[in-house]
């Protein structure tokens, strides 16, 4: 866009419009990309993936003879921290039903499971609503 101002003819520039306008929308995009903080996220998400994966595999590899209670409070310590650096209030409420109808009848994680105004009907049909 600077080069296409420094040509004017007759004294005018004809590139002034879009100049204002491109420069209007790269300032908006930045904006909602510094406000939506989508980067940090994102690396948030997969460290936060990966530190899981590491605690599950570490469950996973426990010979069942050599469980204790005292690796059990291990893992749930491990485990507790992870959560509360997991940013659940940013998770759309979408996403959060999707999760709870794929569990199904099973245990939900404390967030999914009346903390975060999600409820569950009891009955026959497993019917999810919002709380209000």
């Amino acid at each position: 866009m600077c080069i296409l101002n420094s040509f004017e003819r007759d004294g005018e520039s004809n590139m002034r419009i879009p100049d204002v306008v491109v420069n209007g929308c790269s300032v908006l995009i930045l904006s909602l990309q510094n406000n939506l903080k989508v980067p940090e996220k994102v690396e948030l998400f997969k460290n936060l993936s990966n530190q899981y994966l590491t605690l599950a595999h570490a469950i996973e590899a426990l010979e069942p003879e050599a469980i204790a209670r005292e690796i059990i409070n291990n893992f749930t310590e491990k485990y507790d921290a992870l959560q509360s650096q997991c940013l659940f209030e940013d998770i759309p409420h979408k996403h959060k039903i999707q999760v709870v109808k794929a569990w199904g009848s099973r245990a939900l994680p404390l967030q999914l499971n009346w903390a975060s105004g999600i409820k569950r009907h009891s009955g026959s049909s497993a019917q999810l609503c919002a709380a209000v």
